[in-house]
């Protein structure tokens, strides 16, 4: 087997994984958990199969607690990423860099730079999903303001991560917690980027965290848009899983839309994605399965999609491609899957008995 891409993950898939029917989540358990106690469990579990683990800031991880969970996570693990975490703050229920209220925008700022402070003191990336930075009804808002809010709060912020050099990773996704969440596609990301680049903030440090089931929910093609920003150097992180495509499901990863997963996989690997210590991250969220299970069938599936992509001939898929011939190029994924030239005979056969 191929030398590994690292790996991180979301502690949040050790969690009660409450939904709006189980409030208490089907683990209620990890409710009684602290995050270092959380934490334990994903290390015992899973071993060396996670290099790193993510967290979002103070609601799992904050100043106090870090050095212990530094201390748990050891020598042969670190902190890979710190998250937005605003999005469960009643407070801000009306959005946070967007907010109305001019003083509540002071404060969500504030509190970003801080968690990009925590990054800098771990040696850590951090990502911005802006969940709650939406409106949920027609009418609510003045579309013009609310941007002219979100794109002011989001330069100070890129800025701070600029001076404290900590990689600031951008992650749409389309609704939830705010039915219209502003940055909701792949188009409003660079266009974001884009924006600040006018604005006159230096982007060097501002890339992309793929989060696989957004862009499925969204019906954009996982290796489309990887390939895309691999060629404008915008990649920056993925969040691996799967789901149905109609709800972030956080599903196991290869158990939907596998060959959107492959596909990837391979244009990654063509990019030379992981060479300057780029991982695959898990965004996990196990409702009725045994984390650790969970998360150990997503290390094998990508391993396993991995090994399939590397089998994938080149040179027929690039000609396939080369004359947009789908037939051709899923005779060439089909033969890295197994279905060779001794399967087909024997399915002639079988169809040629009178």
């Amino acid at each position: 087997m191929s030398d590994r891409w690292k790996t991180s993950l979301g502690i949040w898939a050790f969690g009660p994984t409450a939904t709006r029917f189980m409030p208490g989540g089907y683990h209620p358990e990890a409710a009684a958990q602290d995050t270092v106690e959380k934490v334990k469990r994903a290390v015992d579990g899973l071993g060396p199969l996670i290099d790193g683990y993510e967290f979002h800031y103070e609601t799992e991880i904050d100043e106090r607690n870090a050095p212990r969970i530094q201390e748990v996570l050891g020598k042969d693990h670190d902190i890979y990423t710190i998250c937005y975490g605003l999005v469960p703050n009643p407070r801000f229920q009306l959005g946070a860099l967007c907010n109305p209220d001019a003083a509540l925008r002071r404060e969500a700022v504030d509190h970003i730079k801080r968690g990009i402070d925590l990054a800098a003191a771990v040696g850590a990336k951090f990502i911005y999903w802006p969940g709650n930075e939406g409106y949920n009804y027609p009418f609510q808002r003045d579309y013009a303001t609310t941007w002219r809010h979100f794109l002011a709060g989001i330069q100070e912020c890129v800025e701070h991560a600029n001076a404290r050099k900590v990689t600031f990773l951008l992650e749409h996704k389309n609704s939830e917690p705010a039915m219209k969440i502003l940055m909701r596609n792949i188009g409003m990301v660079l266009y974001i980027i884009k924006k600040l680049k006018e604005m006159g903030t230096d982007t060097s440090y501002l890339k992309v965290n793929m989060d696989w089931q957004h862009l499925i929910m969204n019906g954009e093609n996982l290796a489309e848009y990887g390939a895309l920003l691999m060629s404008e150097g915008l990649m920056g992180h993925h969040h691996a899983n799967s789901g149905w495509g109609s709800f972030d499901d956080d599903n196991i990863v290869g158990t939907q839309f596998i060959e959107q997963q492959i596909d990837l996989l391979r244009e990654l690997l063509k990019g030379g994605y992981g060479q300057n210590g780029e991982r695959i991250g898990f965004d996990l969220f196990p409702y009725t399965e045994d984390p650790v299970a969970a998360v150990r069938a997503s290390v094998m599936n990508l391993e396993f999609m991995l090994e399939v992509a590397r089998r994938i001939d080149d040179a027929e898929l690039e000609a396939a491609k080369a004359r947009a011939d789908a037939v051709g190029a899923y005779r060439a994924v089909w033969r890295a899957l197994g279905l060779t030239e001794e399967f087909e005979r024997q399915v002639y056969a079988k169809y040629s008995k009178r």
